[in-house]
């Protein structure tokens, strides 16, 4: 390897060893099936003709994509930082990992661009908001980002550290070909993107708070979907780019190097939550995503709750009785619905007075069982 490709500082990659890998672990175990999760109901808005799905599914492909590289990642810092396969390989985890973020700050803008057309301009523009309009837009952001990465990593990314290592993906002192690149992710990846998000977002602001058509939990609803979108970016993306224009600007020496190592990469390990968070994206377009997400953690968390207090509330002096809930079909298909009388007797007769409590139970074909409770006083 020649001398251009060695690198002259001496960096402690303590952060990676453990952060990153208790980071990147969490973040695996969460976000792949959060994001399976996601292609499921991006594939309901598709056949639902809604543009919106298009973008959504666009970005859970990416986060999938780079979560992918994730194993390897975490197997380079397991062997301290010592990059064992092959050149292209690490070329490609880089690939995946630089692509991740731009792409989804391109479809992020798409959904606050898509909201913003639907608010603020409802009957103008509907063939941007069309199904074909929304693959266009997503085959060039994909095309152009591609593109752009093939440009940027066309270089030796391998390079070697004082322990005769070799290391992926870390140029210190950063090399003259990068500085025109990291000028290019700072103001075209992520000013710009970041003032449409803005302008989007304040103009959607503005016309659902005028608007008396719509009805209060879709006003909701679209602050929430636009909010999102601008929390992720903001999170997300903004602390790299940040400390990326530091560095382009001011790293000349190790000495500045030892002291924003570490808060740079810091900035790097946030743009992994994104393939966390865009999933939340979903709850805010999709019903069936809300009640799915409050069926399967929600309402079963909230149940443990409370049984947990009414545990806690029952004492031997005062035992809780328990209930039986009992559905039939014995009437050849039709619903059955059976009374159970629930009683429980309390110790003080001169204050309270038995509360008797009627459970009505309704079996309908769908399987559905819909309780409900009616309470009197046994007088």
């Amino acid at each position: 390897m020649s001398e251009e490709e060695r690198i002259n500082c001496t960096i402690r990659h303590e952060i990676h060893q453990y952060l990153f890998s208790s980071v990147y672990i969490l973040v695996l175990l969460v976000g792949v099936p959060s994001n399976m999760y996601s292609l499921y109901h991006a594939a309901v808005q598709l056949k639902q003709k809604n543009e919106l799905g298009v973008y959504l599914m666009n970005l859970t492909v990416s986060d999938l994509l780079y979560l992918a590289s994730l194993p390897v990642w975490l197997q380079y810092f397991f062997q301290d930082d010592d990059w064992r396969h092959r050149e292209w390989l690490c070329q490609l985890c880089g690939f995946l990992l630089y692509e991740n973020i731009y792409i989804s700050i391109g479809f992020l803008c798409c959904i606050s661009l898509d909201r913003y057309l639907a608010v603020v301009h409802p009957l103008r523009f509907t063939s941007l908001r069309s199904m074909n309009a929304a693959w266009l837009v997503s085959a060039i952001i994909w095309v152009k980002e591609i593109a752009v990465g093939v440009v940027f990593f066309r270089h030796k990314e391998l390079s070697k550290d004082h322990k005769n290592q070799s290391v992926c993906f870390e140029h210190y002192p950063m090399e003259p070909w990068e500085y025109p690149i990291n000028y290019y992710r700072f103001t075209i990846g992520f000013v710009f993107p970041l003032s449409i998000l803005s302008v989007s977002y304040l103009c959607v602001l503005r016309a659902v708070g005028r608007s008396a058509g719509t009805q209060p939990v879709q006003k909701i609803r679209i602050r929430q979907l636009v909010g999102s979108t601008i929390l992720i970016f903001l999170v997300c993306f903004s602390p790299y780019h940040v400390f990326l224009l530091v560095r382009t600007l001011l790293e000349r020496d190790c000495n500045f190097i030892s002291k924003i190592f570490n808060y740079y990469h810091l900035s790097l390990l946030l743009t992994t939550l994104n393939c966390v968070a865009d999933p939340a994206l979903y709850c805010f377009v999709s019903e069936s995503a809300r009640r799915s997400l409050y069926r399967a953690v929600i309402r079963p968390f909230a149940g443990i709750l409370i049984c947990c207090c009414r545990r806690g509330k029952a004492s031997p002096a005062n035992p809780a009785t328990d209930s039986h809930e009992v559905a039939t079909d014995e009437n050849n298909g039709h619903p059955t619905v059976m009374l159970l009388t629930h009683t429980s007797p309390l110790n003080n007769a001169k204050t309270d007075p038995a509360i008797k409590k009627t459970i009505l139970i309704t079996e309908m074909d769908e399987k559905i069982i819909i309780p409900s409770i009616v309470q009197s006083n046994k007088n």
